[in-house]
């Protein structure tokens, strides 16, 4: 395994967890006891805390990454499948989080939810508890709503004004027709090298 120490902060890993020999934690992150943290998995706090609770799995090659104004919490008895991708959003207990699956920041999922296989939960998003997001399915909006992939202008009409450029990057959306890219990208890789510039292996 890598263990990073990030911004002069180091992992916090309970004695009783499993960390497998490919994962990669990174910095200002709590792993509680017998949680397994699979092959490839990549833990790390951008610029946000991740705590995960007792009891969870993240599996193989899943990538979990706390932001700025936006930690990432995961309670207990939380499944989170291959190649999900959470960031900067807060999972409460007893939680199943299918393959694919994708969480974004800000986004509240409530105890005993499902979300199946690729299914996506939005920026802001609050689903309550007991909540199901179907295979491929999109939950937008607080309260939810969940819809099928082919009802883009029903989720872009709640999705706008959820207004990912301003909430995520701090800019505003440009006109239609226009892009963010290259306002934010190169300050956001800048951004990036400078805050991994100090980082250090600090072993298992």
């Amino acid at each position: 395994m890598t263990i990073l120490e990030h911004e002069g902060v180091r992992p916090r890993i309970d004695p009783t967890a499993r960390v497998a020999p490919t994962a990669t934690i990174c910095g200002d992150v709590s792993i509680g006891p017998n949680t397994s943290v699979g092959f490839g998995a990549v833990v790390v706090a951008e610029s946000g805390p991740v705590q995960i609770g007792a009891n969870c799995v993240i599996m193989d090659t899943a990538v979990l990454r706390g932001i700025k104004g936006a930690p990432l919490t995961i309670g207990d008895n939380v499944l989170v499948g291959p190649r999900a991708y959470l960031t900067g959003c807060t999972i409460e207990d007893d939680v199943f989080l299918a393959t694919g699956s994708a969480v974004f920041n800000g986004a509240h999922i409530g105890g005993k939810s499902e979300v199946r296989v690729n299914g996506i939960v939005h920026l802001r998003t609050r689903l309550p508890e007991g909540s199901m997001v179907p295979l491929n399915w999109i939950a937008v909006g607080d309260p939810a709503v969940i819809l099928p992939p082919d009802q883009h202008e029903k989720i872009w009409a709640i999705q706008k004004p959820l207004d990912f450029p301003r909430y995520v990057f701090g800019v505003e959306r440009p006109p239609e027709g226009e892009t963010i890219m290259p306002t934010v990208m190169p300050r956001y890789a800048r951004a990036l090298r400078r805050r991994h510039a100090a980082d250090r292996e600090i072993g298992p």
